[in-house]
């Protein structure tokens, strides 16, 4: 029996974030929060760049019209992430092909292992 993490498995905010990332396909979601451990639906602050290639076609994720699928890795580690931000806000979520790709979150620097003094 695999034990592979699926998308049936995430909690319907981090759906909704995974979808989201889908149907953006190239592009980065700037200046989201993180509270709980989830992220929060878009705000007014929220702002989303879309990144269109002229030069060629543009294919929607196979995942997007499917109810279930495994999680990539790098999904996998953003969920990992969202976890360890616990409380925050994402600066920017870089995502290309449907999936998130690069991420750059704010932290305190006592929190980064840091020294305030």
């Amino acid at each position: 029996m695999s034990r592979e993490p699926r998308f049936s498995n995430l909690s319907a905010p981090r759906q909704d974030l995974l979808r989201f990332c889908q149907s953006i396909n190239y592009g980065d979601i700037n200046n989201f929060v993180v509270r709980d451990h989830e992220p929060v639906p878009p705000d007014p602050e929220c702002v989303v760049l879309v990144d269109v290639k002229l030069d060629s076609e543009e294919r929607p994720r196979p995942e997007a019209d499917q109810a279930d699928f495994v999680l990539s890795i790098e999904v996998v580690r953003l969920m990992v992430l969202l976890d360890k931000i616990q409380n925050g806000k994402v600066s920017k979520l870089e995502v290309r092909a449907g999936i998130p790709r690069r991420v750059v979150w704010e932290n305190r620097a006592t929190e980064c292992g840091g020294d305030s003094t």
